[in-house]
């Protein structure tokens, strides 16, 4: 049994309550680690310490800060595999793809720490020749950053990285389902390099917590991965205090079949979409909109190849679909699945709990297919978070955009196309942060993402990622002495 307290001002310490959360293993259902259970006591020292640390190092110079960014890249990439085997036992995805997160989230931080003395002001042209006019990024102070369950250290990368290259110091709050690959990170910023109190980490419920760490005052913007109704509530609780948030929301994402695609790529591709990580990515290609020509012979093809699919231990690399990372989360996906089937869909494929070979635990589902669906289901408007797929069929390339853009969410979308026109007019056509045409679940560090609608607010990754933990100053010199009417403006 490991048990972990809270990382505070560069050590582990227990957390002021002295209570711990369980944490189980998703593929075996035994508990395996305990994490600190905080509460605001917990959130105040973090955030004193990063309030402490932060005149130092905003006054780093970026290309110090850079270089430790870089020192810790290198050390990322030493330990990968390592972190990578944690985040498998802690949420149960599998291991060819959380080494991978656990690798690839080192360029995060080269990324950023490149581009930590690259953020530069301007001079303005006023039409005024006595006046100097110019302008200056400088960090906003403390942040908070709440990750989800589904890959906590790839997208605390999507945070950190920009937030420490700007020139701030972070709260984290890890989801209480995946708090173990987080805090075994901590101690490598220390090898890095960085000062004690930059970087801080609690744990704990989102409703104790997390909700302290949203209301702390000395807490100046939140960046949160995570649903769409968690995340209003984050957005209407910032408003009070009028702090900034960056949010990465739910989706539903639309992935189009034109009669014209590669036809094997497009099934490989919509298998991506859904299936990969169980379904649990909030870019998941839920709804399959195929056009009606080839319906019938893709949805075939389809349940053949995704048939064929091994279920069971995440940790070995010839698993293709794991379990599901959390308890409710599993009643959730049977719940939906369920409700398809009320509302007139016709399962093809899967629809229910999986227990044959593989299934050491019991949060296994099938990797479900469902035809005859309509656009209105429930099962096609609300985001499920597990492996099951909606085939939705289209006539003309109309209707797959109003299909496609038909929604509340708006994070991603796939294009499946021969036509380099019709890629780039369904492109521009659909209401999503991003869209790839013949691939799928495709991100890079030097790439925006982010969403439309409820979908989220704000980027992360790429040059537009590192604006959002700064903020401009506008500073103004006067060059001549003479003395202007104070009466009016200037």
């Amino acid at each position: 049994m490991q048990t972990y307290g809270n990382y505070i001002n560069g050590h582990m310490v227990e957390p002021v309550s002295g209570e711990y959360l369980d944490s189980d293993n998703p593929y075996t259902g035994e508990i395996w680690a305990q994490i600190a259970r905080s509460n605001v006591a917990d959130v105040n020292a973090a955030t004193a310490a990063a309030s402490a640390a932060f005149p130092a190092w905003a006054s780093t110079t970026p290309t110090t800060r850079g270089k430790l960014l870089n020192n810790l890249a290198a050390i990322i990439e030493r330990e990968a595999l390592r972190l990578g085997e944690i985040e498998v036992r802690d949420n149960g995805k599998l291991i060819a793809e959380m080494a991978g997160q656990t690798t690839v989230m080192a360029e995060w931080y080269r990324y950023f720490g490149g581009l930590a003395d690259k953020v530069e002001g301007s001079v303005i042209p006023l039409d005024r020749a006595s006046t100097l006019n110019y302008t200056r990024y400088e960090p906003l102070g403390v942040v908070g950053l709440i990750t989800a369950w589904n890959s906590p250290l790839l997208l605390l990368a999507w945070k950190l990285a920009a937030a420490l290259a700007a020139g701030n110091c972070a709260v984290i709050k890890p989801s209480e389902f995946t708090s173990a690959s987080t805090l075994e990170f901590m101690p490598l910023f220390e090898e890095a390099g960085f000062p004690p109190g930059v970087v801080n980490a609690v744990t704990g419920l989102g409703n104790e917590c997390g909700q302290a760490l949203v209301d702390h005052p000395d807490i100046v913007k939140l960046a949160f991965t995570g649903s769409d109704a968690t995340g209003q509530h984050i957005y209407q609780s910032a408003a009070k205090q009028l702090k900034p948030v960056t949010l990465e929301l739910g989706g539903k994402s639309p992935n189009i079949v034109f009669e014209d695609a590669d036809f094997e790529s497009a099934v490989m591709g919509v298998i991506s979409g859904i299936f990969a990580a169980t379904g649990q990515t909030c870019i998941a290609g839920s709804r399959a909109l195929v056009q009606r020509s080839i319906h019938d012979a893709f949805v075939e093809r389809l349940t053949e190849v995704a048939g064929e699919a091994t279920i069971g231990d995440p940790m070995s690399m010839d698993t293709h679909v794991g379990p599901v990372t959390t308890e409710p989360q599993f009643q959730k996906i049977l719940h939906y699945i369920n409700v398809a089937r009320e509302d007139g869909a016709t399962c093809v494929m899967g629809g229910d709990l999986y227990t044959g070979p593989g299934s050491a635990g019991t949060r296994f589902v099938q990797p479900t297919v469902f035809t005859n669906v309509t656009n209105d289901m429930r099962i096609a408007q609300e985001e499920v978070f597990g492996p099951v797929l909606s085939v939705i069929p289209f006539d003309t390339e109309e209707e797959a955009i109003q299909i496609g853009n038909d929604i509340n969410f708006g994070l991603a979308a796939g294009v499946w196309t021969q036509n380099i026109g019709r890629a780039v007019r369904v492109s521009d056509a659909l209401r999503c942060g991003t869209v790839w045409v013949n691939t799928y679940r495709a991100v890079s560090f030097n790439s925006p993402f982010g969403g439309y609608k409820r979908s989220g607010l704000g980027r992360e990754s790429g040059q537009e990622a590192i604006k959002e933990y700064l903020q401009t100053k506008s500073v103004w010199i006067a060059q001549d002495s003479s003395v202007a009417n104070p009466f009016v403006m200037r």
